[in-house]
């Protein structure tokens, strides 16, 4: 019999089940700046002021955003959009973190115990990227409308009255293929921040450790996930920005189509709109999610 006191692997069941569990807890903890980061990304400048009766802009800032919405709709409405926030990190953060390995590993052509480049660990990471959020999309969109209902005008009715009425609602409306609006972009954009994430952190750490005095411990995993989260903000915000138009509006009929009228509107700044606070809240998330994440394996690995 095999001495499980001595495991230095676990099996994808049970890495995904400590990726879910590591991205869950994560999204818990800094949905209210994706929240804020949502509501920033989502107000657009307007020749005519007509945004804010003129007054310029509604959301100024992180904590100014997030002051707002406390303010004007209570503490817990940082936490709307919670619900299926949740549903996405457990398909999509369980799945993306639980197939890297294995997919890496065919990249690579199966040599597992030998040195990945940095191009097979992006590649790797860019297909289970797309993979898990083609499997997640319809908890994004609900995740994304649920968010961006809070800038309706104080009375004003809202369309959902939560997750399960929303995927319902859209259901019946809009047909079952609307759950995966803005699909495009959602995989260009995860896929890409996946890449940034999964493979600057592997690569962070992996360097890291070649460092005399360096372990495997938390400093070194939370150096590994401050890097994965500034590398995903950097790469990712261009497409980010798109991806939560494209689902908190209807007015744009193709990914392209927004790209165009963003530009023509507010200039190619605005998709970098949100930045800071998008790097709040993927370089925190970040952090908690790998510290949780290589926690929790431990107790697979250690096992008896």
């Amino acid at each position: 019999m095999a001495d499980l006191s001595h495991r230095t692997e676990i099996s994808f069941a049970e890495t995904f089940i400590c990726s879910a569990f590591a991205a869950c807890f994560a999204e818990l903890c800094t949905i209210p700046l994706d929240t804020a980061k949502v509501r920033l990304q989502l107000q657009k400048r307007s020749v005519s002021g007509e945004e804010s009766g003129g007054g310029g802009a509604k959301y100024k800032g992180l904590l100014g955003t997030i002051a707002t919405i406390a303010k004007e709709e209570g503490l817990l409405a940082l936490w709307k959009g919670i619900i299926p926030g949740l549903h996405r990190q457990f398909i999509y953060g369980g799945l993306r973190i639980s197939l890297y390995v294995p997919v890496k590993a065919f990249c690579a052509g199966g040599n597992i115990l030998g040195e990945v480049s940095l191009f097979q660990k992006i590649v790797a990471a860019l297909i289970t990227g797309a993979i898990a959020i083609t499997m997640a999309n319809p908890t994004d969109l609900v995740k994304v409308r649920l968010q961006a209902e809070g800038k309706l005008p104080a009375g004003a009715p809202r369309r959902y009255t939560g997750a399960l009425n929303a995927y319902h609602t859209i259901i019946k409306e809009e047909g079952v293929v609307a759950l995966w609006t803005g699909l495009g972009p959602n995989i260009a954009r995860n896929a890409i921040i996946n890449a940034a994430e999964l493979a600057s952190y592997d690569q962070v750490k992996q360097s890291v450790l070649k460092i005399p005095g360096f372990t495997d411990n938390i400093f070194t995993h939370l150096l590994a996930g401050l890097g994965a989260g500034f590398f995903a903000v950097l790469i990712g915000s261009p497409v980010d920005v798109v991806k939560s138009r494209m689902m908190g509006d209807s007015i744009y009929k193709s990914t392209f189509d927004c790209i165009i009228k963003t530009l023509n509107v507010e200039g190619a700044l605005a998709f970098y709109k949100g930045f800071l606070p998008n790097f709040g809240r993927l370089g925190s998330w970040n952090v908690i999610m790998f510290l949780t994440l290589e926690q929790v394996k431990k107790l697979f690995i250690w096992e008896v």
